[in-house]
C-alpha cells in the first residue's frame, strides 16, 4: 500500500462532525454549520495552531466535496419554475448585479485592493441557493410567490456566476474566444446527454431494473448520478473549462430528468447524505485550512476590507431585489435583498481560482471569504426575522379576535 497517512483526513472529519454537533447542542446559535467548519479549519490549520495540514488524501476528498457541492446546487434548480415574469425579474436582477459588481470592482482596483474588477464582479454575483432554501422553508415561504421569486433569482445568479467564472477566469490558460467556442460545444454535449438520458429513462424495463436495485447494496441510482457527475467534470476539464461547471451541469441534468420521484422518494436524500454527510464538510474545513489570514493579522488596516466587502456584497446582490418592489411589500423586498446577498461557497471557490491565477492576493481573498462568512451569519437571520414578523402579527390578530369563552 502506498505510504499515505490519513491522520490529517481523520482530523478534518472529526471537525466536520463537531461543527453541526456543537450547533445541535446550542440551537440558539442560528448558524449554518459551514461557518463553524471554515472557522475550525482556520484555528487548527497552519495560520493558528498548526495541528492539521492539507495533504494528498485531504486534497482529493476536498476536491470531490467541491464537485458534489456544485452538483447538489445544480440539483436544486427547478427549470420548470424558471419561466414568465419570475424569470424576467431574475434575469434583470442579475444584469443589475453585474453592473453594480463591475463598478465595485473598479473602485476596489482604484484603491489597489484587486487587480481584476471583473473577477470581483463575478465573485460577488452569486447567491448560495443551498443556504437560502432552508431559510425560506423555516419561514413557510418556499412555495409562495415571494419564495419562488427568490429561488429563481438565486438559481439564475448561481448559474450565471459559474458560467462566467469558467468562461472568463479559467485556470486552463486558453483565450476567452477559445473558451466561448468550447463552452458552446460543452453546452451542446450536455443538452444531447440530457435528451439521451431522458429518452432512455422512459424504458419500462430499465425503470423496473432500477427500482429493484435502488434500495439494495447496488444503490444503482446513486451510482448512476455519481458516474454522470464525474463524466461531466472530466468533460469540462477536457474542454478547458472549470470542473465546477461540469459538476453544476450534472446536477441540473439529474434534476431535469428526475421529475417523477414517486418510485424512488429517497434518491435525493441519499445524494445529500453522501455530499453533506462526508464530502462537502471536508471541502469547507479544508478551505479554512487553506485560508491565508496572515495579511489580515499582520496588517490590521487590512481588516477594513472585510466589512467593506460585506457591504459591497449586500449592495451588489441586495439592491437588485428592489425590482420586486412592484410585486411585494417593503418588508418582503428587504428580506429578498438579504437572502440574495447570502453567499459563501462560490466566494470560496472564486477566490481560490483568483489566487491560483494571480488575480487576487491572499489578503484580499481572505477578506472576501470573511465577508462571505459575515453574510451567512447576519443576512439569513435578518431575513428570517422580517419574514416571520407578519406571521406573528397575523397570529396575534387572529387570536385577539377569538371570542372569550362564557362560563
Amino acid at each position: 500500500m502506498p505510504d499515505v497517512a490519513f491522520v490529517n483526513l481523520l482530523a478534518v472529519c472529526v471537525l466536520a462532525l463537531l461543527a453541526p454537533l456543537t450547533l445541535g447542542f446550542a440551537p440558539a446559535l442560528r448558524l449554518p454549520s459551514v461557518v463553524l467548519e471554515i472557522i475550525a479549519g482556520v484555528v487548527v490549520g497552519p495560520q493558528v495552531l498548526g495541528w492539521v495540514r492539507v495533504d494528498l488524501p485531504v486534497s482529493i476528498v476536498a476536491l470531490l466535496g467541491l464537485a458534489f457541492l456544485l452538483f447538489l446546487a445544480g440539483l436544486e434548480i427547478d427549470v420548470h419554475q424558471l419561466r414568465g415574469r419570475v424569470l424576467r425579474l431574475a434575469l434583470a436582477g442579475y444584469a443589475v448585479t453585474l453592473v453594480l459588481g463591475t463598478a465595485a470592482g473598479v473602485v476596489l482596483a482604484a484603491v489597489g485592493w484587486v487587480s481584476s474588477p471583473g473577477l470581483v464582479a463575478v465573485a460577488l454575483s452569486a447567491t448560495s441557493l443551498g443556504l437560502v432554501v432552508p431559510v425560506l422553508k423555516d419561514a413557510g415561504q418556499i412555495d409562495s410567490r415571494l419564495g419562488q421569486s427568490i429561488v429563481a433569482a438565486a438559481s439564475v445568479a448561481d448559474f450565471g456566476a459559474i458560467v462566467l467564472l469558467s468562461l472568463l477566469f479559467s485556470t486552463s490558460g486558453a483565450s476567452t474566444g477559445s473558451r466561448v467556442v468550447l463552452l458552446g460545444s460543452f453546452a451542446a454535449l450536455v443538452a444531447a446527454t440530457a435528451v439521451t438520458v431522458s429518452f432512455v429513462a422512459r424504458s419500462k424495463r430499465l425503470e423496473k431494473t432500477l427500482t429493484r436495485l435502488q434500495d439494495t447494496t447496488a444503490q444503482i441510482r446513486v451510482r448512476a448520478a455519481v458516474v454522470l457527475l464525474v463524466a461531466f467534470v472530466a468533460l469540462a476539464e477536457q474542454f478547458g473549462l472549470e470542473s465546477i461547471l461540469g459538476a453544476f451541469m450534472a446536477g441540473a441534468v439529474v434534476g431535469l430528468v428526475d421529475r417523477n420521484s414517486r418510485s424512488h422518494p429517497h434518491f435525493r436524500v441519499k445524494l445529500e447524505a453522501l455530499g453533506y454527510g462526508f464530502l462537502i464538510p471536508v471541502f469547507f474545513v479544508t478551505s479554512g485550512l487553506r485560508l491565508d489570514l496572515s495579511g489580515l493579522v499582520e496588517h490590521p488596516s487590512a481588516l477594513v476590507r472585510v466589512p467593506v466587502l460585506a457591504l459591497g456584497l449586500l449592495a451588489v446582490r441586495g439592491l437588485p431585489a428592489l425590482l420586486l418592489g412592484r410585486v411585494f411589500d417593503r418588508r418582503s423586498v428587504l428580506a429578498a435583498g438579504l437572502l440574495q446577498a447570502t453567499s459563501l461557497p462560490f466566494i470560496v471557490t472564486a477566490t481560490q481560482i483568483g489566487v491560483l491565477t494571480g488575480l487576487l492576493s491572499g489578503t484580499t481573498a481572505a477578506a472576501m471569504v470573511c465577508a462571505g462568512l459575515l453574510s451567512v451569519i447576519l443576512f439569513p437571520a435578518g431575513a428570517l426575522a422580517l419574514l416571520r414578523t407578519p406571521q406573528r402579527r397575523s397570529s396575534r390578530k387572529a387570536w385577539s379576535q377569538v371570542p372569550a369563552r362564557t362560563p
